[in-house]
């Protein structure tokens, strides 16, 4: 998607956030359906748990990018309120879901009822091959923007392990969502005008 919208056909940002957010949402709806998961009861897994995680790991990912990107000018008022709504919630939330949560659940869903889910070191070797899951999909899509295919493609990769801890930790879809959200929202106050936390860029 990024290749082809926002590399190839030059799409506006905001208008490839819409197009993005629409066929994620439904990508990982028809996944759940067609593999017999419950959104709902997937959901509601280790709640508590995983919004604490998602918390924590949220305020990690704040600091990264107060610390890694200038400050720069800012819309105000309405314009500023639907930029937080739009590239750093709905954003995020699309980010979080197929970068993470997605690719963790369905490694941890292919082994369900497998031997390897019922010994310790058997699911510790589970959670590894859902990282790397994770983190292929976090290369896949990040090379899809000119700007990341070069040496800037190791920032997504050492943030994908922080983003996805929540999710990878309880098998909540929601803890990943919930730092990606914090980390395009704090980059929409603070750097607006950031090449890396709020791609494509020109």
């Amino acid at each position: 998607m990024p290749f082809l919208f926002a590399d190839v056909l030059a799409v506006p940002r905001d208008g490839f956030y819409a197009v993005y957010a629409v066929v994620v949402v439904a990508f990982v709806a028809l996944w759940a359906r067609s593999t017999g998961q419950s959104p709902v009861a997937m959901a509601r897994r280790r709640l508590p748990l995983a919004l604490a995680l998602g918390a924590v790991f949220a305020g990690i990912v704040a600091l990264i990018v107060l610390r890694t990107e200038d400050a720069t000018a800012r819309p105000d008022g309405l314009e500023l309120v639907g930029a937080v709504v739009w590239r750093g919630l709905v954003y995020g939330f699309a980010d979080g879901l197929l970068l993470s949560a997605f690719p963790i659940l369905a490694v941890f869903a292919m082994f369900a009822g497998t031997r390897m889910r019922q010994r310790v070191a058997g699911t510790i070797a589970v959670g590894l091959v859902a990282l790397l899951a994770s983190l292929a999909m976090t290369a896949v899509y990040h090379a899809g923007y000119s700007q990341f295919r070069s040496e800037e493609m190791r920032k997504p990769l050492s943030g994908a392990v922080v983003w996805g801890a929540p999710t990878l930790l309880t098998l909540n879809p929601l803890g990943a969502p919930v730092v990606h959200m914090t980390m395009h929202t704090t980059a929409v106050l603070h750097s607006y005008e950031t090449d890396t936390y709020l791609p494509p860029h020109e």
